[in-house]
């Protein structure tokens, strides 16, 4: 079986190549993701956020929320 030889510095071009091309087929996708991931970074933080506050009844939920 023979081996197949690449110097660094194309394997490197060859690589940027992949993810660029990559990037711009399945923008859609990386976009849904970013957002799904700050979303869940938003959510955490308001939950150690409330962790500390005190606890209200559903009925003071909803009124605030008319």
């Amino acid at each position: 079986m023979g081996s197949i030889t690449i110097d660094d510095g194309k394997l490197k071009v060859l690589l940027k190549q992949a993810v660029i091309e990559a990037l711009e087929e399945r923008a859609e996708l990386i976009r849904d993701l970013l957002s799904e991931a700050v979303e869940d970074i938003a959510l955490a933080k308001a939950i150690k956020e409330g962790e500390g506050t005190q606890s209200i009844g559903k009925d003071e939920v909803f009124q605030a929320l008319e």
